[in-house]
């Protein structure tokens, strides 16, 4: 099995972080290509005092810094940020446009009441992704 292109999706938490390092080293393991993706929430449509174009501007950004010169040369990583009400379908989406090998996310590893209310982003993508998923808990790093 080759995996040529990994996809790291972040919402910039412990989890992602742990996330990114294991999209690393996955990708210099199999020689693969690294997509490191942010679907930000679209809020021309949530009341907020922000410009929703600074907000996106600024995930674009912090994507950016989070990406290091050696992953980029090494890597070839690309930053991607995307306007989503839907987080799991836009990372599933882009894993079938970009023929993704393999998708790396973090998970909060919420349960119950929490699980049930806010849902849970990493479960909807394993569910509906069309490539194997690794999910990250939050606090745990690669070495």
């Amino acid at each position: 099995m080759a995996i040529r292109n990994i996809l790291v999706a972040t919402d910039f938490g412990e989890a992602s972080n742990g996330a990114l390092e294991y999209g690393r080293m996955l990708a210099r393991a199999f020689g693969g290509t690294l997509h490191v993706f942010h679907a930000a929430r679209n809020a021309f449509l949530s009341p907020s005092v922000a410009d929703p174009r600074l907000v996106e501007e600024g995930a674009r950004l912090q994507l950016e810094h989070s990406l290091t010169a050696d992953d980029r040369t090494t890597l070839g990583a690309r930053a991607v940020v995307a306007t989503s009400d839907f987080p799991a379908e836009a990372i599933v989406e882009y894993a079938r446009d970009h023929a993704i090998d393999l998708i790396v996310t973090g998970t909060h590893g919420r349960t119950g009441m929490a699980h049930a209310v806010l849902g849970s982003i990493a479960e909807k993508i394993v569910r509906t992704a069309p490539c194997p998923v690794l999910t990250v808990k939050g606090g745990v790093v690669a070495v």
